[in-house]
């Protein structure tokens, strides 16, 4: 069999680069194993590594080898026992030993096991999830600019004088401008040389000689040092900026209907989307709203640890939503994002008042709206509600029900699946 070896020298994080390597290579396998593994694992494990099997045969490699070639003759090897057309009696049972469940397959590799370790699997994670619709395409008006520079100009304000190019435009014109004169003055030093050697020095053409020179030199001192056509100021363009900038709501409804088991799944899909947000995006704002019969921006700790709890009047939460987003969010420079999480259980008269505060307000500032209920059984009047409003927005609204705590990730996933984008 024909051997490659490679002899390169090994260099320095060898290993880490063959790993990132393998990784890219079975990405696909490697995927599906955490797939799997993330169906059985909960929360509080979602930032740990894992030990992911892969089947053999899936990373079996093609090698070189010499072909048989040629004709070739070969003689089977024969028995003293059987000739066609015997037939061979079943073993007794019992017969081939005292085990039980024997492969029939031959001979086999086990699944080679690999571990992740927590950046590896959370990459691998959140590798096919994005906010949907994150830069704003502005064709017909753009909005945001940034001011760039784009060389100089021959006109502008004194704040803009650029000293250096000014005074380099200055010796190049009086370089210029004085050209012809300097040449005719080193042909007339000459020649006054000449006349000097000659000992004619006193004479009339002497005599010319010199006042022509004073002349020429008079003619050169008249130059300006700076002329006003020399000054160059720095220029500086306006060109579009898009903007990348994104803020994601996260609105939970903490109110008595909320009983803990519920407020234990919001607790956790709202950790999900946080750990995605922060390990996802460099530049991102979230803003926490907690809400019963009033609505509070609280910040980390307080949204995921306050035991506060009350009635239920979900628009609170959209009012202090749209308050925020008018006084420190301008929709044309910010993404807005807004993830709810409810039992769906509202006030019945405030559930009217929240389609129309979506549909009239915030659905046309925001990219993306997804809403959350928690409940086993029959959807509440909130949902039917907000069903009109994903009728009407279908691209920037989207709605899920989680039943248990292992619905968390299946409708994680729908939410901010790439697909989306």
């Amino acid at each position: 069999m024909l051997q490659i070896i490679d002899r390169r020298n090994d260099s320095k994080n060898k290993s880490a680069v063959n790993r990132n390597r393998f990784i890219r290579r079975f990405k696909g396998q490697i995927r599906k194993a955490v797939q799997d593994a993330i169906a059985r694992r909960k929360i509080a494990d979602i930032d740990n590594g894992e030990r992911v099997g892969i089947p053999s045969k899936d990373i079996s490699e093609p090698q070189f080898h010499h072909g048989r070639g040629g004709r070739w003759s070969v003689v089977q090897p024969g028995n003293d026992r059987y000739i066609t057309g015997d037939e061979i009696e079943r073993p007794e049972e019992g017969a081939g030993g005292r085990g039980s469940g024997a492969s029939l397959d031959g001979e086999g590799l086990d699944d080679f096991v690999f571990t992740l370790s927590r950046e590896e699997f959370l990459d691998i994670f959140f590798d096919d999830l994005a906010l949907p619709h994150l830069i704003k395409t502005q064709l017909a008006r753009i909005a945001e600019y940034k001011r760039v520079r784009a060389g100089y100009t021959s006109t502008g304000v004194p704040a803009n004088i650029n000293v250096v190019r000014s005074l380099r435009g200055a010796t190049g014109r009086r370089l210029a401008a004085g050209g012809p004169y300097r040449k005719t003055l080193r042909a007339l030093h000459a020649e006054l040389a000449e006349l000097e050697a000659c000992g004619a020095g006193d004479g009339e053409r002497a005599a010319e000689i010199r006042a022509e020179i004073a002349r020429l030199l008079r003619r050169i001192e008249t130059l300006p040092f700076i002329d006003t056509f020399d000054l160059r100021y720095n220029s500086r363009i306006r060109v579009p900026a898009p903007s990348t900038q994104a803020v994601m709501f996260c609105v939970m409804d903490v109110s008595g209907s909320m009983d803990e088991q519920k407020k234990r799944i919001a607790k956790r899909f709202f950790m999900l989307l946080y750990l995605f947000l922060t390990r996802t995006y460099e530049h991102i704002e979230i803003v926490f709203i907690r809400h019963h019969t009033l609505a509070l921006e609280v910040d980390e700790d307080d949204f995921f640890r306050s035991r506060e709890t009350g009635g239920t009047v979900v628009s609170s939460a959209l009012e202090l939503m749209l308050r925020i987003v008018r006084q420190r969010y301008a929709s044309n420079v910010w993404n807005i994002y807004c993830a709810q999480a409810s039992d769906g259980d509202n006030w019945e008269a405030d559930s009217p008042k929240c389609r129309e505060l979506l549909e009239s307000s915030i659905v046309p500032l925001i990219q993306y709206y997804a809403y959350i209920e928690i409940s086993e059984g029959e959807q509440q009047n909130l949902w039917r509600e907000y069903a009109r409003v994903m009728a009407s927005h279908p691209q920037r609204f989207a709605m899920q029900q989680i039943g248990g705590p292992e619905d968390i990730y299946p409708v994680f996933r729908e939410l901010f699946r790439k697909s989306l984008a």
